[in-house]
């Protein structure tokens, strides 16, 4: 057995025992009083990188054998809050707010936009509020909510950030978290009697009469204020203790993805107004690496998914009267829409930003009208996804930190499987980590300003072959009617991969193809 192994093991149980001692200590002080504390100590899985599940579940038992000793009560469930400027609301004119879990010794915050795609025309955003309610409104959102991922606080499953102080940022302004109006009164009314059936209806009985107001909502009767909401939580985080954070990490996926591009200058800017310009903010933008090239087959705006990229956003940003970062939208001349897009946006950014993208994006090739479902795709269609590849890949080239497998997926950072997705060897939480050792004294510097990681913490992870789900650890596939798993062989022929074909075109034997699919080179 690694007798340095042994000895970081026992270093760090002997860490955390100090810790449980002073966590039990601190419970018992004066209720209300408010101390600095040191940053909890982050785990560090250098030496035990072959034996990371043994180990943890030893730790995990060994805090909760000790945890009695603690006043502190072990809560996994982050709690509703609604914010207190009542102004900033969702669509519907709902009250907006977050859900948060406190981790009292930790100085690291981890903040998380919801994503949900948008509407951005009066018709787009009265369909989303029949069929999609809950991204426009917080009427019916639970009192609490269970992280998973990277919102976990169980260190098997978020070995890194268990521990941090975890906001979640519902997605309730169908804005791409960029805008800036709020919803007005000028409400048309009628009052009619008995049934009705009409989607914003009110009604109350008057002497055994059922009386029902009807609003019939106008284009400018729903809230756009993404930018704000964003805003006004933090203002709240800082009397919860996020005046003494050491990191603060922006996180999103899908819109919310976007939202961290969009956002995370201003978060930096407004704290550093505040006075907390020590707080490291950075960006962590999972799935929302759009890019605005030209559709597979063109069709009219006349919905979210069938939109083109482009026409969609440069509605929205009307629309919603979005705020984008200052720099970006002087690069563009004022034409807004192309900070939207991460690989224009990026550049211009401030702050240092983790991206994570699937080569293979599901909501790409959605707005993109390459459908995998039902018939077996054309020549043309597998031309364009290996291209969407390229593409993405070209895009990305420049990204000082990155993880982009070729899978066809969308979203991974709060899902469970999280640390089962690999590019290189590298599973996503360890890039993650590397990524944070490099920024450990930078401050809120540019992302340009990144120093090497240590050696074997790579940084800039991104798949080369050049098949949706050539990665062996990609998310399992399943056929949609029966359910039933699908090998990466079963699922390319299911969507009429022609195995001969591909090889004759590709210069090689079809038995040779067939071992490249089977082990993902």
């Amino acid at each position: 057995m690694n007798l340095l192994w042994i000895y970081r093991s026992m270093e760090m149980i002997r860490v955390l025992l100090v810790l449980l001692v002073l966590g039990s200590a601190e419970g018992r002080r004066v209720r209300g009083q408010r101390t600095q504390t040191p940053e909890s100590f982050p785990l560090d899985f250098t030496a035990v990188e072959g034996n990371v599940e043994s180990f943890m579940t030893q730790v995990k038992n060994l805090a909760q054998s000790l945890y009695p000793c603690s006043t502190q009560k072990l809560d996994q469930e982050m709690k509703l809050q609604f914010l207190r400027n009542t102004s900033v609301t969702c669509n519907d004119g709902s009250p907006a707010g977050y859900y948060i879990k406190e981790s009292r010794g930790s100085r690291r915050w981890l903040m998380f936009l919801e994503g949900g795609w948008y509407c951005f025309s009066k018709h787009t955003c009265d369909s989303r509020y029949e069929t999609m309610r809950r991204l426009m409104s917080s009427s019916k959102w639970p009192l609490t909510r269970t992280g998973t991922g990277i919102l976990s606080s169980q260190p098997e499953e978020n070995p890194h950030w268990w521990n941090a102080n975890t906001v979640f940022v519902p997605y309730c302004s169908s804005d791409v978290w960029s805008g800036s109006t709020a919803k007005t009164d000028q409400s048309k009314t009628h009052t009619h009697t008995h049934s009705v059936h009409h989607s914003h209806s009110s009604c109350v009985r008057v002497c055994n009469v059922c009386v029902c107001v009807c609003v019939s909502l106008c284009s400018d009767e729903y809230a756009f204020m993404g930018s704000q909401i964003i805003e006004e939580v933090i203002k709240e985080l800082v009397t919860k203790g996020l005046d003494g954070a050491k990191v603060l990490l922006l996180a999103g996926s899908s819109a919310g993805g976007t939202g961290v591009l969009l956002n995370v200058d201003r978060v930096s800017e407004l704290l550093e107004d505040l006075g907390l310009g020590s707080v490291q903010v950075r960006g962590l933008a999972d799935s929302g690496w759009f890019l605005d090239h030209k559709q597979y087959r063109f069709t009219d705006c006349i919905d979210t998914i069938s939109c083109a990229p482009t026409e969609a956003i440069k509605r929205g940003v009307r629309y919603w009267n979005s705020v984008v970062p200052e720099r970006c939208s002087h690069v563009y001349n004022g034409e807004d829409w192309n900070c939207f897009f991460g690989y224009k946006v990026q550049p211009t950014l401030k702050r240092p930003v983790f991206v994570v993208q699937w080569l293979f994006d599901e909501a790409q090739l959605m707005v993109d009208n390459v459908h995998l479902t039902g018939q077996p795709v054309q020549e043309g269609q597998w031309r364009y996804i290996q291209n969407l590849g390229s593409e993405l890949r070209n895009t990305l080239k420049n990204v000082p930190a990155m993880f982009a497998p070729a899978c066809l997926s969308h979203e991974i950072i709060t899902r469970s499987y999280w640390m089962d997705i690999h590019v290189k060897g590298t599973s996503l939480p360890r890039a993650l980590q590397c990524w944070d050792r490099s920024l450990r004294h930078h401050g809120n510097s540019s992302s340009s300003s990144i120093q090497a990681p240590p050696r074997g913490c790579p940084l800039h992870l991104i798949d080369s072959c050049p098949w949706p789900h050539c990665n062996p650890s990609c998310p399992t596939i399943r056929e949609q009617l029966t359910g039933q798993e699908m090998s990466v062989i079963q699922f390319l022929t299911h969507l009429g991969f022609d195995v001969q074909r591909v090889a004759q075109q590709q210069g090689m034997e079809p038995h040779k193809l067939l071992g490249m699919l089977s082990n993902g080179t």
